[in-house]
């Protein structure tokens, strides 16, 4: 348990808190972001600080400890500013806004941009949901309805883990493979609730 503004203690009460603040800074974002905007390291760091100010001390702020998670290490905290720039000056100029018409195009965007966001890693927590949430915004740039992650758990878990770690090789086939399933799903559930 990281410590915390709020004293929070347990883990399923910090699991609730970080997760109604994620649906109340998702609102605010959809109004501050257009279809037309270029999304920049600086607006990740600022989403990051709108969901887990009121939370974290260090909410907004790149990381200055090294992590990992089972053998798999992210990004050396030392290099985080430079990758962040990278990400910035490459995939995130290339990709934002996310006006792309086909569902490849699309679904390649989004892969691209979510698998080097999760491997640089930038914050102490959050950054899956940082990078999901960066990814619905690109969707809605695309026309895409807000995207639905839900069905990543179990087997499909280990796949979008193993799809992140292929983008080590800038391999992004595997994340595609996962976000056309998400895309779908989006859709199949849209029609569901007409």
């Amino acid at each position: 348990m990281l410590r915390n503004l709020l004293g929070i203690k347990r883990k399923r009460d910090m699991d609730e808190c970080e997760a109604k603040e994620l649906l109340r800074v998702l609102k605010e974002l959809l109004q501050t972001y257009d279809v037309d905007h270029r999304f920049t390291a600086e607006d990740i760091c600022q989403m990051h600080k709108l969901w887990l100010g009121g939370i974290y001390a260090w909410a907004g702020k790149t990381r200055q400890v090294n992590i990992s998670k089972g053998n798999f290490t992210f990004a050396m905290s030392s290099q985080i500013p430079n990758l962040l720039k990278q990400l910035e000056d490459g995939p995130l100029k290339k990709y934002t806004p996310c006006r792309y018409t086909e569902n490849d195009e699309v679904i390649h965007a989004l892969s691209v941009v979510h698998t080097e966001l999760v491997l640089i890693h930038p914050f102490r927590e959050g950054n899956g949901r940082i990078a999901r949430t960066l990814a619905v915004l690109m969707g809605l740039q695309a026309g895409l309805p807000p995207l639905d992650f839900d069905g990543i758990r179990g087997k499909k878990k280990l796949e979008y883990f193993a799809a992140v770690q292929a983008g080590m090789n800038y391999n992004y086939l595997p994340m595609e493979q996962v976000f056309k399933a998400v895309i779908s799903r989006t859709l199949r559930a849209g029609r569901n609730r007409k």
